[in-house]
């Protein structure tokens, strides 16, 4: 099992690529895993028979053997385990017999009974599962033809998948209303057993249930504080006019900055000013950072039955990156998350996370801190609402920002001093345009 992002301790084999006993060339996608991040394809480093040890869904540690790759002129993956199943010793015979007749022979069957392997994401396999569709009977729209979420038909499902979810059995009817006669006791537990209708169990992904640990772990042990205030967004709200229409004029540019991008312009530049803001707390001491590098929160399939994910790609030296630059990257960053192409490098290394929920008209909210950083600043709605400008009562783009700080590193003064300074940029945000 190989390591696939500095935080991964086990992976999850979702699917072979290539079958059992088959030949495998050096930089050959050889099996899809999910990590505690996002799903991984690995590349063969090697050239050879391979010969399949873990099969799909079993989960192992890091450094576990999931496979071999033997015979066919590859050096032998584990050397002749002898307790290697039937399949694993076939290749790792020396000689062309290793990848003739008698490999195939004593390598079990994998793929399927109606033929060929199905290539297909896992969130096509997963779907598939749950709309009950036979992924033979599909065409895919992927590389190498591929079948992806898209390609998979609307199709009632008629029986649960296998293994997953559960329905609870039907044991009555509601009772019925009250007409003054007192029911038996069994009457009374019927309705109680089927007053929520019938319950479904979804499993989590690996990359929900590490979410879900890393958040109850950061509430647990990280002592929040939260600070909060509006900002007066007409000056952004002009940038970015003027930034569109020199577009439409066929200038030369970036994509044109999002307010999302301009925050994140703001934060970086004032986590080079408040060094404090831009660490880490470890045991008992702080980790000063010299890179900025700021996450932004990407919700993925939040059309899925357990909610989707929520992913926090990373803008590298977001301090040193002009608006533009910033823009560029965070659509890029986007796409590859939604598309499942992220990679682990650009998952790490963080140093401060933005989260915004303002496009779904969220006015303000706390998020929880993405440890072992120092903060997170949470954006809401940006709207027009009516404020006391210049003595008079005016309607002005406002958007509210809630930063969530670690107390062991940050204090009072000092965070709402770094809130301060994010609120001035972007009030005058000619700067981040510098």
């Amino acid at each position: 099992m190989p390591r696939l992002s500095d935080t991964m301790e086990e992976g999850t084999i979702l699917s072979w690529l290539v079958a059992d006993g088959e030949q495998v060339s050096r930089g050959q996608e050889l099996v899809e895993i999910e990590t505690d991040k996002a799903n991984m394809t690995y590349e063969s480093d090697q050239e050879g028979v391979l010969a399949i040890v873990a099969a799909e869904g079993d989960t192992l540690p890091v450094g576990a053997v999931i496979a071999q790759i033997g015979g066919g002129g590859g050096d032998p993956g584990g050397g002749g385990d002898p307790g290697a199943p039937a399949s694993t010793a076939a290749g790792n015979e020396d000689g062309p017999a290793s990848s003739g007749t008698d490999s195939t022979e004593v390598s079990p069957a994998k793929d399927p009974p109606e033929g060929e392997r199905v290539k297909a994401s896992p969130l096509a396999k997963r779907i598939a599962s749950e709309r009950g569709v036979d992924l033979h009977t599909v065409t895919g729209s992927g590389p190498g033809g591929r079948i992806v979420k898209a390609d998979v038909p609307e199709t009632e499902v008629t029986s649960p998948p296998a293994g997953g979810t559960t329905a609870q059995p039907d044991t009555g009817a509601m009772p019925p209303p009250d007409t003054g006669v007192t029911s038996p006791p069994e009457a009374g537990l019927a309705g109680v057993m089927t007053a929520k209708g019938e319950s479904t169990v979804v499993e989590l992904s690996r990359t929900q249930q590490t979410i879900a640990r890393r958040m109850a772990e950061s509430k647990a042990t990280i002592p929040h504080f939260e600070l909060q205030s509006d900002v007066d967004m007409e000056a952004c709200v002009a940038l970015r006019a003027e930034l569109k229409s020199l577009a439409k004029d066929g200038i030369p540019t970036h994509p044109v900055p999002t307010y999302n991008d301009m925050v994140i312009k703001a934060c970086a530049l004032a986590l080079r000013e408040f060094p404090t803001a831009n660490s880490s707390y470890r045991d008992g001491r702080l980790q000063l950072h010299t890179r900025v590098n700021v996450g932004m929160a990407v919700a993925a399939d939040a059309d899925e039955p357990a909610g989707g994910t929520l992913i926090v790609p990373t803008v590298f030296d977001a301090d040193q990156k002009s608006l533009g630059e910033i823009a560029r990257e965070t659509r890029a960053l986007a796409a590859r998350v939604r598309e499942h192409s992220i990679t682990p490098p650009e998952l790490g290394g963080g140093t401060f996370t933005v989260s915004n929920l303002g496009m779904f008209g969220i006015t303000s909210f706390t998020a929880i801190i993405n440890p072992p950083q120092a903060a997170i600043l949470s954006v809401g709605s940006l709207e027009p609402r009516a404020v006391v400008h210049d003595g008079e009562v005016q309607a002005r783009n406002t958007m509210t920002i809630t930063l969530a700080c670690d107390h062991r590193i940050l204090y009072g003064a000092p965070a709402a001093r770094f809130l301060a300074r994010i609120r001035e940029l972007l009030q005058a945000p000619t700067a981040l345009t510098l």
